[in-house]
């Protein structure tokens, strides 16, 4: 499974996965909540209209995925 770490590392092209899934998302707040992930998931909640533990959730499950996407890509490039 990908972690909060690992999705920080490539921030760009992360964003640009988490923009599609989340599309409340917006591209100036990011400076201000990418680099912790509690102020992050009070912010999805936020701009998505769930609770912290909603967004939370949501946010584990988008890891994921995100986890289970690289695994596929890093298989098939071998």
């Amino acid at each position: 499974m990908l972690n909060w770490a690992d999705l920080t590392q490539d921030w760009g092209a992360s964003y640009a996965r988490a923009k599609r899934r989340f599309p409340n998302l917006r591209d100036r707040d990011m400076a201000r909540v990418r680099d912790d992930r509690n102020q992050f998931e009070a912010y999805l909640a936020e701009r998505h209209h769930l609770t912290v533990n909603e967004a939370r959730e949501e946010l584990e499950d988008f890891l994921f995925t995100e986890g289970l996407n690289r695994e596929a890509r890093q298989s098939l490039g071998k």
